[in-house]
């Protein structure tokens, strides 16, 4: 059991939020020191252009963050549904052996009786 799963659901959302916000803010940083790394090198545009070229460059980081976060959620959604279905068919396997398993006793203990 995970720490989060012991939390009341208001409370996990409120949790699942915060993060949220921390990771945005975490890739709007990671943008910006990006499109510096990338204009440093740029000494001969005007410095108005630079600045719009940075402007430019981490918007489209940020664009390819939550690309890269909207797939991945996709994925996760996918396997989620994929590992629900293998789920529910294991469970009814085993439901279907322990039944026949019992009918199989329940038969045995039949013919030992009528044997007697």
């Amino acid at each position: 059991m995970t720490a989060m799963e012991g939390l009341p659901m208001d409370l996990r959302a409120f949790h699942n939020e915060v993060e949220g916000h921390l990771l945005a803010a975490a890739a709007r940083e990671e943008a910006r020191a990006a499109a510096a790394r990338f204009t440093a090198g740029l000494a001969w545009l005007p410095k108005a252009q630079r600045l719009e070229m940075e402007r430019r460059f981490a918007e489209e980081h940020l664009a390819l963050a939550r690309a890269s976060w909207q797939r991945t959620a996709r994925r996760g959604e996918e396997l989620r549904g994929e590992y629900e279905a293998v789920y529910r068919r294991l469970r009814a396997r085993l439901l279907a052996g322990l039944l026949l398993g019992i009918a199989w006793v329940v038969a045995a203990d039949l013919v030992v009786l009528v044997s007697v």
